[in-house]
C-alpha cells in the first residue's frame, strides 16, 4: 500500500473514531439527561397528587395507590419521603418509565405513586442517534476524498525527492528538487537532498579536475623518459625501463581519455560498420588467445555474419580490447566473445566480479578483489564511459557456474 493511501485510511481510522466518541458521548449524556428530566417530573407530579390526596381524599389523574406494577424496591419504603425508581420493562404502549412513590400516612398505609412514561423521549434519543449516525457518515465521505487528495499532494512532494535521489544515485549529478511549497518537513528534505547534490557534485568535479590536472602534467615528463630511454644501449636493463615507461605512459593516456570523458568533449564519429568485423579485429589487436564466435539469434550456436550496426568503430573497438584485457589480466582462461545480434558478450573463467564492483560499478584506481589481480583498475572505468557515449548498454555479472560475464549491447 502506498503512503497517500495509508494516509487516507489513517485519516479515516481517525474520523471513525472521533465521530465513535463523540457519538457515544452524546448518547449517554441524553440518555442521562432524559432519565433525569423523567426522575424530576415523577417527583413533582408525586407531591401534586399526594397535596390532592391529602386535601381532597381523591387520587389526581395518573396517580395509584399500591399499582401492581410498581417495582419492590418502592413497596414498602422505609420512610415517608418520596423515593424514584428506574423501571426497564415494556409493557404494551408503555416503554421504560420513572416511577416515583411515597407513603401517603402511618407505616401501614399505602403507597402513593405516579408513573412517567420515557417513551417518547427515548424514541427521540433514537432519531438523534440516527442522524448523528448519517450525518457521520456523510461527513466521512466528504472527508475521505480530501484526506485522500491531501496525502496524494504529500505523496507526489516525497516521490519527487525520491526520483531526485534516484537519478543522483544513477549519475546524474545534475539532478535537483528544486523549491518546494509547504515550508514543512519534506520541504527541508528536499532542500537537503539538492545540498547533498551540490557538495557531491563539488567533490567529483574536483576529483576529475584533478585526474585531468596530474594527467596534463605527467604527459610531457612521461614523453621525455620515454625518449630518454631510447637513447640507452641495449640490455635487460633498457628493455625492462622501456616496459616500465611505456606503462607509465598508458596509465596517463587512460587518465586523459578518463578525464575527456567525464568532461564531455569526446564526440561520438559513427558510421555503418559490420560488427563482428570490428569485433574480431579488436580482439586480434590484444594479442591475447581469445576465442570469438558469432551466433545467430533465431538458430542457436550456428556461425553465420553479424547485422551492421551504426556506431563509432574505434570506440567499439577500445570497449571490446578493454574488456578482452580485463578478463584475461583479472579473470581465467578460456576467454570468449560471442557476437548475437547486436550484443557482444565476453565471458572469461575466473574468480568472477567482485560484489563492491557489481553494486556500485566500476570505479578508478580500484580492482576489486585481491584475486582479480593487479592493476590501476581504468579498464571497465573507461569501457563504461565509451559504452555511455556510445549510447549502448554495458552490464556486467557474474555466471552461475562461476567466472565473469560483460555484456555490451548495442542501441537499434
Amino acid at each position: 500500500m502506498s503512503l497517500r493511501w495509508k494516509i487516507a485510511a489513517l485519516a479515516a481510522a481517525t474520523a471513525c473514531l472521533v465521530v465513535a466518541a463523540v457519538g457515544v458521548l452524546v448518547h449517554v449524556w441524553t440518555a442521562q439527561d432524559i432519565r433525569s428530566r423523567a426522575e424530576a417530573q415523577a417527583s413533582n407530579t408525586l407531591y401534586s397528587a399526594m397535596d390532592t390526596y391529602r386535601r381532597t381524599g381523591t387520587l389526581a389523574e395518573g396517580a395509584e395507590l399500591d399499582p401492581a406494577a410498581l417495582p419492590a424496591e418502592l413497596r414498602h419504603p422505609a420512610d415517608d419521603d418520596r423515593h424514584t425508581a428506574y423501571d426497564g420493562r415494556v409493557d404494551g404502549n408503555l416503554g421504560p418509565s420513572v416511577w416515583a412513590a411515597q407513603r401517603v400516612g402511618d407505616p401501614d398505609s399505602p403507597v402513593l405513586a405516579v408513573q412517567v412514561n420515557m417513551s417518547p423521549e427515548l424514541y427521540g434519543l433514537h432519531r438523534l442517534d440516527v442522524i448523528m449516525a448519517v450525518a457521520s457518515l456523510v461527513t466521512l465521505a466528504a472527508a475521505t476524498p480530501l484526506a485522500v487528495y491531501g496525502a496524494g499532494l504529500l505523496a507526489r512532494r516525497l516521490r519527487r525527492v525520491s526520483e531526485t535521489a534516484g537519478r543522483i544515485s544513477a549519475g546524474d549529478l545534475d539532478a535537483r528538487t528544486g523549491p518546494t511549497k509547504g515550508g514543512d518537513e519534506v520541504a527541508d528534505i528536499a532542500a537537503t537532498v539538492d545540498l547533498m547534490a551540490d557538495s557531491l557534485a563539488q567533490r567529483l568535479r574536483t576529483e576529475r579536475q584533478f585526474t585531468a590536472d596530474v594527467a596534463h602534467e605527467l604527459r610531457t615528463p612521461v614523453g621525455g623518459l620515454l625518449a630518454a630511454a631510447d637513447l640507452l644501449p641495449p640490455g635487460e636493463t633498457e628493455d625492462l625501463l622501456r616496459a616500465r615507461v611505456r606503462d607509465l605512459r598508458g596509465l596517463v593516456e587512460d587518465l586523459l581519455e578518463i578525464s575527456r570523458l567525464d568532461a564531455g568533449a569526446e564526440q561520438a564519429v559513427r558510421a555503418h560498420v559490420p560488427l563482428d568485423s570490428v569485433v574480431s579485429e579488436a580482439v586480434a589487436r590484444t594479442g591475447l588467445d581469445t576465442e570469438v564466435a558469432v551466433i545467430d539469434a533465431a538458430h542457436a550456436d550456428t556461425a553465420t555474419t553479424a547485422p551492421t550496426v551504426e556506431t563509432d568503430p574505434r570506440r567499439l573497438e577500445r570497449i571490446v580490447s578493454n574488456l578482452v584485457v580485463n578478463a584475461h589480466r583479472h579473470g581465467g582462461t578460456p576467454v570468449r566473445v560471442t557476437v548475437e545480434g547486436r550484443t557482444v558478450v565476453v565471458r572469461d573463467h575466473g574468480p568472477g566480479f567482485p560484489p563492491e564492483l557489481l553494486r556500485d560499478g566500476p570505479s578508478r584506481f580500484r580492482t576489486g578483489a585481491t584475486e582479480r589481480g593487479s592493476g590501476h583498475g581504468l579498464g571497465l572505468t573507461i569501457a563504461q564511459g565509451q559504452a555511455r557515449l556510445l549510447g549502448a548498454e554495458l552490464r556486467l555479472d557474474n555466471a552461475p557456474e562461476g567466472g565473469a560475464v560483460a555484456t555490451l549491447h548495442l542501441p537499434d
